[in-house]
């Protein structure tokens, strides 16, 4: 193939579109997360009911990430990374007005569905088209770019859900949305995906399982990110719970948790993404960054009596900690070819956004099966999740090198 050559300004487009449209992905994906326990209250649930609905919303949003996915991803790679792009963004907006309208749980449930899966396509979409059009000596200042902007829309959500009454901060994330695919002018897409469209096994997922070789790596591929989100979904996300029994002395607010927590998740994937062109390695950085999370897991499940600014202070040094998401992300592109590498960097993400599901479970299991100990049930969770990730990590292939510029082979 010959490597197709793009303008500054095709390339800033790519960026821009890319980093503000995962900007909205977040904003929308964790603005559920922050306005959990009052959307549910005024929708009459209260005590424990506020906990076990928001975890099975919280499951029903994923697993719409699960299928969605595949089905971008699949999209991706067979016609195109720039119709995933905005068709995901248009459904997500969509959904998110629909359920600034919702009045009971069930409704609720059916849009947080429909949001998760149009959520599922735009990040792996973006990063998926600024990997192809950068040069691959600088594609890793590119996706560092696109993840730092991205991840400051959890700060955003945060803001506007203080500010507007919840319903309202759902509307705005659906305008957003909108008014981002108004800039799809201008967009280039992927001439690595044009010069590929007769490659064999375009887009087929299942390839991915009838290979022992591409399955392995893959699975590693989403192993590694598992930790990540563990942290978000379990102890960032459930903050009010942990904090109680800690006895953090104030009533912990979920979503001022999570703001800091991504707010240090954007200096993370800054540093990350630097340092990762620094060492010239994507594998070392991600090892340094899986160390310093397990670090911050261990303070955060051991220290008592904090403040209430001081917790937050520390769910800030644990997104900054895991701030390795822009490496996972790059990590995944960089793995497959491109006949495949839609599908493989769009599910990958969603996979691990899905892992929630069985670690949510795994957790509320854990839960009676230590009496009610959310602490030991948290325990339990890190550990798995930190164990599969470092070893999956272990047998991982360098890629900052690696040019893109190649189809897959199914063996």
């Amino acid at each position: 193939m010959q490597p197709t050559k793009y303008s500054k300004t095709a390339l800033g487009a790519a960026i821009l579109v890319a980093s503000l449209g995962y900007f909205v992905d977040i904003y929308d994906l964790l603005l559920f997360s922050i306005v959990r326990v009052p959307s549910l209250k005024s929708l009459g649930l209260t005590g424990t009911a506020l906990t076990d609905t928001g975890i099975s919303l919280l499951n029903i949003q994923m697993i719409g990430l699960l299928l969605g996915g595949i089905f971008w991803g699949t999209l991706g790679d067979k016609k195109g990374r720039l119709s995933v792009l905005f068709g995901s963004i248009f459904i997500y907006s969509a959904a998110n007005f629909a359920n600034g309208l919702v009045h009971s749980v069930t409704a609720y449930g059916i849009c947080r569905f429909v949001a998760g899966l149009g959520l599922a396509g735009e990040l792996g979409a973006g990063i998926t088209l600024v990997a192809e059009l950068m040069p691959k000596e600088k594609r890793g200042y590119a996706t560092t770019t696109v993840a730092a902007v991205g991840v400051s829309g959890a700060l955003a959500a945060y803001f506007v859900a203080n500010l507007f009454e919840w319903r309202t901060s759902f509307f705005v994330g659906g305008g957003l949305g909108l008014v981002l695919l108004l800039l799809r002018i201008g967009v280039a897409e992927s001439g690595m995906f044009s010069q590929s469209k007769e490659a064999s096994n375009r887009g087929n997922f299942f390839a991915l399982f009838g290979s022992k070789i591409q399955f392995i790596k893959y699975m590693r591929c989403i192993f590694i990110g598992l930790p990540f989100w563990m942290v978000v979904g379990i102890f960032i996300t459930l903050s009010p719970e942990f904090g109680k029994v800690m006895g953090v002395q104030g009533d912990v607010n979920a979503g001022a948790a999570i703001a800091w927590c991504y707010g240090g998740i954007v200096i993370g994937d800054i540093i990350s993404g630097l340092l990762s062109q620094y060492l010239k390695s994507r594998v070392k950085v991600v090892y340094i960054f899986l160390s310093l999370s397990v670090v911050g897991i261990i303070a955060y499940l051991t220290l008592h009596d904090l403040t209430l600014d001081h917790f937050y202070w520390l769910c800030g040094a644990i997104g900054l900690a895991t701030g390795y998401w822009v490496i996972f992300m790059t990590i995944a592109a960089e793995q497959f070819g491109t006949n495949i590498r839609a599908t493989v960097t769009t599910t990958v993400p969603n996979f691990v956004r899905g892992a929630i599901v069985p670690i949510s479970f795994l957790f509320q299991l854990g839960r009676t099966f230590y009496h009610g100990s959310i602490i030991l049930s948290g325990i339990t969770v890190a550990v798995i999740s930190f164990g599969i990730a470092f070893l999956a990590l272990s047998r991982m292939k360098e890629t900052f090198h690696k040019d893109l510029d190649y189809v897959e082979e199914f063996l």
